[in-house]
């Protein structure tokens, strides 16, 4: 299984489990398959309530090695962000030991990802939107996108699509707007893509965790200012 995985995507998994945003005291590289407490991963409460979900950043590499990361755009019907691109994830289930559980199992509920087939390497500092959930980014890696066989669950996922995460450093097919909340000025950035006649925009709290999760991962700043919104991180963990 290992003769699959190209060298590079081998050197990426090493530097982000060595990536910690809660603690700094892990010195080693990880075994390939750590426990999820080694990734930092919180364990959940038993008491825990609706403010708190995760997603999954799940990265892999395309026929010429350059990343690409899975994302959806939620169902129309849906009462909150319907029709909106996002992450695979949501919310904290009783039963869910930590938050990479929590983003697994939603992404194996909403587009058929089984869990098996995604290497988590490390977890992102947290990001809580106005209405105060805390959202955990979860990254793992896909090691052979053709392993992966969608099974969308229309109920939640209108259509699943997959974007170059290096786009989301880059002042190409962008926009963006200037807001303000509770004396907080801050940009939003969108993000135009097209792929298969469709087009995409993403946008909020999603393309502020893919800009953080791309300036890990190509170890550089984006080519704009971002100017976050403040209350993104009052809550990170």
């Amino acid at each position: 299984m290992a003769s699959n995985r190209s060298e590079s995507l081998v050197k990426l998994a090493e530097r982000l489990r060595l990536y910690n945003p809660i603690s700094t005291q892990s010195s080693k590289i990880q075994e390939f398959v750590p426990k999820n407490q080694e990734l930092g991963a919180d364990p959940i409460p038993n008491n825990t309530n609706s403010n708190r979900a995760a997603v999954l950043v799940c990265l892999f590499e395309d026929p010429q090695g350059h990343l690409r990361v899975i994302l959806t755009k939620r169902a129309s019907t849906l009462s909150s962000h319907s029709g909106e691109v996002a992450l695979p994830g949501g919310k904290v289930e009783e039963g869910d030991a930590d938050d990479i559980e929590t983003a697994l199992r939603e992404a194996e509920e909403e587009i058929g990802l089984d869990r098996s087939l995604v290497d988590v390497v490390t977890v992102l500092g947290s990001f809580t939107n106005k209405k105060g959930i805390t959202v955990i980014p979860v990254v793992g890696i896909l090691w052979d996108r053709n392993t992966f066989n969608p099974l969308i669950n229309t109920a939640e996922v209108a259509a699943l699509f997959d974007a170059p995460l290096e786009m989301f450093l880059k002042d190409e097919n962008r926009r963006e707007q200037e807001r303000e909340y509770m004396g907080d000025e801050y940009v939003l950035h969108f993000f135009d893509h097209e792929t298969e006649n469709e087009k995409y925009i993403i946008w909020a709290i999603t393309a502020g965790i893919l800009i953080k999760a791309a300036s890990i991962v190509y170890q550089r700043p984006p080519d704009f200012q971002e100017r976050a919104p403040r209350f993104w991180s009052r809550n990170r963990q």
